[in-house]
């Protein structure tokens, strides 16, 4: 571990992204019958990193650090931030982009204009979101039990 074993909670950060990006591939997988590797580190998709990630880093902090201390508060915040703008913000951005896809498609024809198609899978639903959340507490717990103590 070396020096990262000083900082539990950046583990645990950084397990919490990698454990929801490479879920994604068999939930993929399980809905759409072939495998994307692309999936693990692109956005949207099933479990929300974005999810794992923070919600892995604050409970680290409050177990490692104590739910007493100041960064806990500053993590609980930004959670919501991020959890908020998954599957609020981004999301409601994908649809925009379905939708202006669609214009190109269907009404803009002209070679003059760029047709560039817009990513219109950057959000996530709630279950996803959930399934983040879900997947950053298992992480981080199961790092808090068997950590060195």
């Amino acid at each position: 571990m070396g020096v990262f074993a000083a900082y539990p909670e950046l583990i645990c950060c950084f397990a919490g992204w990698l454990a929801a990006s490479l879920l994604k591939i068999p939930t993929y997988y399980l809905v759409h019958h072939k495998i994307n590797l692309k999936q693990a580190f692109g956005t949207g998709g099933m479990p929300s990193s974005h999810a794992s990630t923070m919600t892995a880093t604050t409970l680290a902090i409050g177990l490692f650090s104590g739910f007493d201390h100041p960064a806990f508060a500053i993590a609980v915040a930004i959670s919501m931030i991020v959890i908020y703008d998954a599957a609020g913000v981004r999301r409601e951005a994908g649809y925009h982009a379905v939708i202006i896809n669609r214009m190109i498609d269907e009404y803009i024809k002209s070679p003059s204009i760029d047709q560039k198609k817009l990513k219109e899978v950057i959000g996530h639903t709630p279950l996803e979101v959930v399934a983040g959340v879900l997947t950053g507490l298992a992480t981080t717990l199961i790092l808090w039990l068997i950590w060195l103590k």
